[in-house]
């Protein structure tokens, strides 16, 4: 699997999101307290764009007029329709059994580990030929 570096975590604030295009594809970035997670930025239900939908919690209830609430930030909804989908995981809890948002592995890392020297610049050969400049490839 290809790996892209698609924002600094300063790009990105806690609780915000950020969107970005990697090989043609719009994903969604989004920051839920230090923890990074991307997602693919149109929602299957109608084709909304997940990356302006807000991360909410998750709402349970065991009888009427009671509710619990859990997994804070964990589950991103729709702006569209308010159909939700686990941040983590992509899964709707819509249509559990039809609907899925494609998640995408998420790392963070130090600049110096993407890129390693010793760097070392490509040359070419450069002539000057009467009055023209050629170079060799």
């Amino acid at each position: 699997m290809a790996r892209h570096v698609v924002a600094t975590t300063g790009e990105i604030a806690p609780g915000s999101s950020k969107l970005v295009t990697v090989r043609g594809r719009s994903v969604a970035l989004f920051n839920r307290d230090g923890e990074y997670f991307a997602i693919s930025n149109t929602c299957p239900h109608a084709g909304g764009s997940l990356c302006h939908g807000a991360l909410v919690s998750l709402v349970q209830s065991s009888r009427p007029g009671q509710y619990e609430l859990s997994r804070r930030g964990e589950m991103l909804q729709c702006p569209w329709h308010g159909w939700e989908f686990d941040i983590r995981t992509g899964q709707s809890w819509c249509d559990p059994e039809s609907f899925r948002a494609r998640a995408y592995q998420v790392t963070v890392e130090p600049g110096e580990t993407l890129a390693k020297g010793p760097y070392v610049a490509e040359t070419f050969p450069v002539a000057v030929e009467g009055e023209y400049v050629v170079v060799e490839f």
